[in-house]
């Protein structure tokens, strides 16, 4: 596969830097030699630091993307029809964030998919044809997200994996080698991710199917809810591990780390919640199927179906004893962890009474490890406790040590204050400082306490580059010079008209 009109840009290292500035060191040398004097000046004035910023030459930000990237790059990025973006660029990273919130949002609504069944009092399963359209509309502004994303990957260039070795490596910004890599690579992944399995299913598979087949509509639906459900949660790992390559770190500070760790607490609380109400309505439906099979044929597994309307499932419904039999108390089929939802009747009550419901019970089975599931002796109800019992000890483990971290990140400089003044207390107490001299002490370590809040502005400043650290010196000590000349120069104004007074007209 030809590319034809294919270019590459480098990146300039930050280890070649100082070979470029001796190499221009020596041309400027070599072409001065003419006159030494005037070679001198030249090269003086070339390395002078006071004289490095040049009128019009942009701000802070225009020059040091002037190092890092050649002239070039920027009217390549733009050439002919083709756009392409830089996978380290601000407009990148500004997506990744909002792709990511949109992914979140998209986990937690997913999940409200699998509240679509519900039993009546009549001992059949409905479906929630108007909770259904809601769901779907904002089911498909978020596939939009994922379909832009999509776009968005085929005009992001990438960085040669061989040019790694040295410097910062070669961008590839070639439409067919991009295109090429991302088919070869998560493409298909991202296709898994951004189609509408639930709408589809809702609105096209299941009215298609014929009567005999509605017991395999919800079924159907489930499926296509959790297949598509695990690749978009697994989305968000590399697009988290991307956006701290390109940041260095996930959040800024320290309480947005612990808001995203508690956000995906909540998220598991509301999944596990919505898994415990499928699976209850699940086991009451099985229910149903084992006490129809044991009370012989004038019971039929199609009457389960609130769309059956037949004057057999009416007398049906007026003699079967299926009601007594299915309840938690009667101990004709073991429920389990489910007993719950139907002793409160959660599967016959409204949307909201559910949500709340159920996310309240993955909420305090998250948080108590699932120490107070009393499971049967089913082994996908086992599982299921087994997971609840290890997804809350990480999830629980990780938002307890972040919020730690926001705790310590907000009173470390606090604690350094105070151990400084304690040891200075005993300093001053060993050498027998006098009392007046000690409340000097303190005065000005309180001073510079309400001065700095314990930040130590000299080595914070040492460690920036010296361009910066000459703007923002410039910065701080701007208004303090025009105070200085301000007064100056009323002093200047003010003196002759005060002679004039006191001496009089000569």
């Amino acid at each position: 596969m030809a590319c034809s009109g294919s270019r590459a840009v480098r990146f300039q290292s930050d280890m070649e830097l100082p070979q470029s500035k001796a190499a221009s060191a020596t041309e400027s040398t070599s072409s001065s030699s003419r006159s030494w004097k005037h070679g001198k000046a030249q090269h003086q004035q070339q390395h002078d630091p006071r004289k490095w910023r040049q009128p019009g030459t942009g701000t802070i930000k225009d020059r040091v993307l002037s190092r890092a990237f050649s002239e070039e790059l920027e009217s390549l990025m733009n050439a002919g029809n083709h756009l392409f973006f830089d996978p380290r660029g601000q407009l990148i990273h500004l997506w990744s964030k909002i792709f990511l919130a949109a992914c979140l949002v998209s986990l937690f609504v997913d999940p409200l998919f699998l509240y679509l069944t519900g039993i009546r009092q009549n001992m059949c399963i409905e479906f929630k044809y108007s909770l259904a359209l809601t769901l779907s509309m904002i089911r498909s502004i978020l596939d939009v997200f994922y379909v832009v994303h999509i776009l968005f990957r085929f005009r992001t260039a990438f960085i040669a994996p061989s040019s790694r070795v040295f410097g910062r490596g070669e961008l590839v910004i070639q439409p067919c080698k991009i295109a090429r890599r991302y088919l070869t690579r998560s493409f298909w992944f991202d296709l898994i991710t951004a189609l509408p399995l639930p709408q589809f299913v809702i609105w096209i598979v299941t009215p298609s199917l014929n009567e005999s087949a509605t017991g395999n509509r919800k079924n159907i639906l489930r499926f296509s809810i959790i297949f598509q459900y695990l690749p978009r949660l697994f989305q968000i790992f590399p697009l988290s591990r991307q956006i701290v390559m390109a940041t260095g770190v996930m959040t800024e500070t320290a309480w947005a780390g612990a808001a995203y760790n508690l956000v995906l607490y909540m998220l598991a609380s509301h999944v596990l919640g919505a898994l415990w109400y499928l699976f209850s309505v699940q086991r009451q439906e099985t229910c149903w199927r084992e006490a129809c099979h044991v009370r012989g044929p004038p019971c039929q597994t199609h009457f389960f179906d609130c769309k059956t309307v037949s004057s057999n499932r009416t007398i049906w419904n007026e003699l079967s004893n299926i009601a007594n039999l299915c309840t938690p108390s009667n101990g004709f089929y073991p429920f389990g962890i489910y007993a719950e939802a139907l002793d409160s009747r959660l599967t016959s009550s409204s949307f909201t009474q559910k949500y709340f419901y159920c996310f309240w019970w993955g909420l305090k089975n998250l948080s108590c490890l699932g120490q107070n599931l009393s499971t049967s002796l089913f082994i996908g109800e086992i599982t299921f406790a087994i997971v609840i019992g290890v997804l809350g000890l990480v999830l629980f483990g990780l938002l307890i040590g972040n919020m730690q971290s926001y705790l310590q990140a907000t009173m470390v400089r606090l604690e350094e204050w105070r151990t400084k003044r304690t040891d200075m207390e005993r300093w001053m107490n060993h050498r027998q400082i006098p009392q007046p001299l000690k409340q000097c002490v303190r005065r000005f370590h309180q001073y510079k306490w309400v001065a700095t809040r314990g930040v130590d502005e000299e080595a914070l400043l040492e460690d920036l580059p010296m361009d910066i650290r000459r703007e923002i010196k410039r910065h701080l000590c701007l208004d303090l010079v025009r105070r200085v000349r301000a007064r100056l120069t009323h002093r200047h104004w003010a003196r002759p008209a005060r002679a004039a007074r006191v001496h009089g007209p000569r």
